[in-house]
């Protein structure tokens, strides 16, 4: 599987913003797709995950109840809706693709995931 993400910008606060992240390789819909987020000089944290049939989501607690994770298997695109972002969201957005196909126990560790796009900047202005 490979990845890219797109869709960032520069939004005020309050306002909404859906990422995008295009996928190739044909065994995409049997990867949990994470979302994942770094500040300036901060770690890598996670945002959201989607499994691999979209039956299942998950979400950091800072974005619990404002984002929203989906996907499109028939499409192979995966999506992080984000409403009502606040400064503290500013960072670059990656998605990835978790290590093994069908499993998703450990979707908040970074480490477990294999492949990863590029990365799409997210500006939320106060």
């Amino acid at each position: 599987v490979q990845l890219q993400a797109s869709g960032g910008g520069l939004v005020q606060a309050g306002g909404s913003l859906r990422l995008s992240c295009a996928a190739s390789g044909r065994a995409f819909s049997t990867y949990l797709i994470g979302w994942f987020r770094q500040a300036p000089g901060k770690e890598r944290t996670f945002v959201a995950a989607v499994s691999w049939r979209a039956d299942r989501t998950y979400y950091g607690d800072s974005v619990k109840g404002r984002f929203t994770v989906s996907r499109d298997n028939a499409q192979n695109m995966v999506f992080l809706r984000m409403n009502s972002l606040r400064p503290e969201d500013t960072a670059v957005y990656f998605c990835a693709a978790y290590a093994r196909p069908l499993f998703s126990d450990n979707y908040w560790k970074d480490n477990e995931y294999e492949t990863w796009g590029q990365g799409t900047q997210l500006t939320v202005s106060s």
